[in-house]
């Protein structure tokens, strides 16, 4: 198998599909039509090429209030409305996520991944502006070096908050960071052997090092900035000695004098530890492993593991490429790897894959933030909390660990239990029966008539052009919606057991065409409407389960 040798054949709709589910939150037919035909590296590169760094700011989506429609980022900390503010700002992402109208972009699946990863909560943080700003470092680095990413996260308000850093003071250390940044955002707890990668006396030693970090203005109403500080006289200056993990590195407190200008001890010391922790042989491995297990399959075996994983490690820490994600996410993308046929239908769709990726391929449009805010609340209600449901509270993980599917074992398979399987098709019944009113004049949902009549080649001319038949139906209806094409019995049973209930498929042309020379009759509407709810709505739980 040629694992990590590019991709090199012109993407077919199949594939492009493909790619298009696994770096984004799923496709619109439009997408996949314009992506066939190029090669992989194009396509990825379009992808990132079309990551929007400047989109819009969130806003105030309370339509009782004066400041409805209004930012609020740029004006002074308010405590009144410091839940809602922290919760629109999910709405906010996403609204940027479910977008039909940017063009497709893997920026915002990728940071998923870095927020999964470097978790800290709303709930936790429990400062709006904090959430916000950590929400930005993340997207506006997710392509960037990851050893800048560790660097800013490790002092960042948000994660000082989340995870105690700014408790952490000489002669009352507080190892709660040292601790998952060491198991969690670098090295990992064990290697691919099941053999511990630290020891408790480095998470003691690495939490001395990280002694000093503040934050400012948390939570102080009225207050218009806030930013981290370092406090010298909380910060532990003596050597710290690390294990032969780390090639028995000591960490020094630079001599007075030798601080470079602009920066301050906690600064040189955080360098020296990210340095460290980035030299040990297994921290690009880990970071490797989690992205193929996001992109490509959940199952890492040994020979994965020998031909994948570590191939991309030894790239992602060379020093030409220093810690760059780009590559390593251009790389891993246009593989052959990912296209190989094992790997299309390898993952269960998450919560954010089923709800957004629907969304996106039945061109539900997305209300315009800012001037129909009252509607953006409306669709997005319906959207956050079906997926909080579903195990995925956007920005507020059950532990540090991250989403729970992502770290047990199982990995995608346990986003299905008895509980969210029902959920799941309470969601995409929703897009069948159309209950709800986004705004007068916008139902979501899909509209079955207009589809199977998009279907139907000179709609009016019922005597000289034949009626589509269910076999036309459902492969009209199906397009693209599945990851593997269906066998055989599987349309069989669609078309004869769901749509047809039994009764021969000719009925069928007798209904349709009855509904093509009366499209105003409200009976013949209904008869057809019916078939046609049927079949989509069974589909889409079957695509709901669908491996993507």
């Amino acid at each position: 198998m040629p694992y990590l040798d590019l991709y090199t054949e012109p993407l077919t709709a199949r594939t492009a599909a493909h790619l298009l589910r696994r770096a984004t939150f799923g496709p619109t037919q439009t997408e996949i039509t314009n992506f066939t035909g190029v090669t992989a590296t194009q396509a990825v590169q379009q992808l990132i090429s079309n990551a929007n760094y400047s989109p819009p700011p969130p806003v105030d989506l309370d339509s009782t209030k004066p400041t409805a429609g209004q930012t609020y980022l740029d004006k002074p900390f308010n405590g009144d409305r410091n839940f809602d503010f922290g919760h629109y700002l999910r709405y906010w992402w996403l609204g940027l996520m479910t977008s039909q109208t940017a063009p497709p972009s893997l920026l915002d699946k990728l940071t998923l991944f870095w927020q999964n990863h470097f978790v800290t909560t709303r709930e936790v943080v429990d400062d709006y502006r904090f959430v916000n700003q950590y929400l930005l470092l993340l997207r506006n680095n997710a392509l960037g070096n990851f050893r800048t990413l560790v660097t800013r996260i490790s002092k960042e308000p948000a994660m000082l908050r989340y995870l105690n850093g700014n408790e952490n003071e000489v002669g009352k250390p507080n190892e709660n960071y040292a601790r998952e940044l060491q198991e969690l955002f670098t090295v990992g707890a064990v290697d691919f052997a099941g053999n511990k990668n630290y020891t408790e006396d480095d998470i003691k030693a690495a939490a001395r090092v990280l002694t000093g970090w503040k934050y400012t203005n948390y939570w102080v109403v009225g207050s218009t900035s806030f930013t981290t500080t370092f406090a010298d006289s909380k910060h532990d200056k003596t050597d710290k000695q690390f294990s032969a993990k780390y090639n028995n590195t000591i960490i020094k407190t630079p001599a007075a004098g030798t601080v470079p200008q602009g920066k301050t001890t906690g600064d040189v010391e955080l360098d020296s530890l990210v340095t460290m922790l980035l030299k040990h042989p297994q921290t690009p491995r880990f970071i490797c492993r989690k992205l193929y297990r996001w992109y490509v399959n959940p199952n890492v075996t040994q020979a994965i593991e020998d031909n994948v994983i570590g191939p991309l490690a030894t790239f992602f820490a060379s020093p030409a490429n220093d810690y760059a994600i780009q590559p390593v996410i251009v790389k891993l993308l246009t593989s052959q790897i990912l296209f190989d046929e094992a790997n299309i239908g390898a993952m269960i769709k998450s919560p954010a894959e089923l709800a957004v990726g629907a969304l996106r391929f039945f061109n539900q449009p997305v209300p315009d933030m800012t001037t129909d805010y009252a509607a953006f609340k409306t669709y997005f209600d319906f959207v956050f909390w079906r997926m909080r449901d579903l195990q995925l509270a956007l920005i507020d993980q059950p532990t540090v660990f991250g989403y729970e599917p992502y770290y047990q074992t199982g990995y995608s398979k346990i986003w299905m239990n008895t509980t969210t399987i029902a959920l799941r098709s309470d969601y995409t019944d929703a897009f069948i029966w159309r209950w709800l009113t986004v705004k007068p004049g916008y139902k979501m949902g899909i509209d079955v008539v207009a589809w199977a009549t998009a279907l139907q080649p000179n709609f009016s001319d019922v005597t000289g052009t034949p009626a589509i038949s269910c076999v036309d139906v459902q492969n009209g209806f199906s397009k693209n919606l599945f990851a593997r094409e269906l066998y055989q019995s599987q349309k069989d049973f669609l078309i004869d057991t769901i749509m047809m209930q039994g009764i021969p498929r000719s009925s069928w042309t007798f209904e349709w065409n009855a509904y093509r020379r009366a499209p105003t009759d409200t009976n013949k509407r209904n008869a057809v409407t019916w078939r046609l709810q049927n079949l989509m709505k069974y589909m889409l739980r079957m695509a709901e389960y669908h491996l993507f």
